[in-house]
């Protein structure tokens, strides 16, 4: 069975190669605007579902990838910055404090019309930054397409005091622990 990562992003990609695995992507197409009264954990679950669906549509015999993040702060979503000013603000607000990390995780057999659905936490606990240390980073890396305006992966770890979850794969965007679990229950063996 064919195996789909609905997604274009390059981070999931790349965690996903991580597994030897074949696969192919598709991007999905989907209304990823937030419900009202909806909490950042069901908000990803269902986007996660609604991209593996979108894609569905288009693979009718194949295990289809979807995937959803989102960033918070005392209860507030941090999206992504898209810009230096908005990247200094989420920083600056991130500074001492932790961020919870959310990602939304669906595994859909979609000739059976069966999936598994999980929401993966990961918490990111920032030392206290000064401007200084902000604009550096930010100058190094430029993540203005990541949410909470940092790369874990890259110069981002240097922000952090500690980190606290059960699979760093998930800062990034991809749980593969909870994916190697939901793909073998699928019959899907990694190495």
């Amino acid at each position: 069975m064919q195996l789909i990562l609905g997604s274009t992003s390059p981070f999931r990609k790349e965690l996903l190669n991580k597994l030897g695995l074949n696969f192919t992507t598709d991007a999905p197409d989907i209304d990823e605007s937030m419900h009202i009264d909806e909490l950042p954990e069901g908000f990803v679950q269902r986007l996660a579902q609604e991209k593996a669906q979108a894609v569905a549509e288009r693979h009718p015999d194949a295990l289809i990838i979807g995937s959803d993040q989102v960033a918070c702060i005392d209860n507030s979503i941090l999206g992504k910055p898209g810009n230096r000013e908005r990247a200094i603000e989420q920083l600056t607000r991130a500074s001492g404090k932790r961020v919870s990390f959310y990602t939304g995780l669906c595994l859909l057999n979609s000739g059976s019309g069966k999936s598994q659905v999980v929401c993966e936490p990961f918490h990111v606990y920032f030392r206290e930054l000064s401007q200084t240390q902000i604009e550096r980073y930010l100058d190094a890396e430029q993540p203005y397409n990541c949410a909470g305006s940092f790369k874990s992966e890259g110069l981002g770890i240097s922000l952090f005091e500690r980190l606290e979850g059960d699979d760093p794969n998930a800062l990034i965007g991809l749980p593969l622990i909870r994916l190697i679990a939901m793909l073998e229950h699928e019959g899907v063996s990694v190495p």
